[in-house]
């Protein structure tokens, strides 16, 4: 047998939510079942992805870094930020994976600090694009909640 998860998911959250749900009394436990039938799906959908998002997203900031680099004024920040843009993912294990994209996603606050205190053009520019980068982490998040 080969384990599919996503499959898996599918089919436990479908049992729950038309066949146990149901099934029990009106109130608190028939909600709840149906509610985890409901994050089972959610679930199943960001397991299905949750290795390509983070290494979409690790990858993102990656350039980011790389193009903020070259107008950051404080040369210790710089080189942090050159030493990141130039990491790379150490394993796909999506813990592995998880613990890169916080490493990255705490220079990217660092930066974005940086970046509203000056207040200058190139420090404007890098804000923008942090921003930029911020809105399409938003959407890689978003669920679909779709069928499997």
């Amino acid at each position: 047998m080969k384990p599919d998860l996503s499959r898996f998911l599918g089919v436990a959250a479908s049992h729950l939510m038309t066949r146990t749900a149901p099934a029990l009394p009106a109130g608190y436990e028939q909600s709840s079942a149906a509610a985890l039938g409901a994050m089972m799906i959610a679930f199943g959908e960001e397991a299905e992805r949750a290795a390509a998002r983070r290494i979409d997203e690790n990858g993102a900031l990656r350039t980011l870094f790389a193009d903020a680099a070259a107008h950051v004024e404080d040369a210790q920040l710089a080189g942090r930020l050159e030493e990141a843009a130039a990491g790379r993912e150490a394993s796909f294990l999506v813990s592995d994976l998880q613990a890169a994209n916080a490493e990255l996603r705490a220079l990217l606050i660092e930066l974005h600090e940086r970046a509203e205190a000056l207040g200058t053009a190139k420090a404007q520019r890098i804000d923008a694009a942090i921003w930029r980068e911020l809105a399409r982490s938003t959407e890689r998040r978003k669920l679909l909640m779709g069928p499997f």
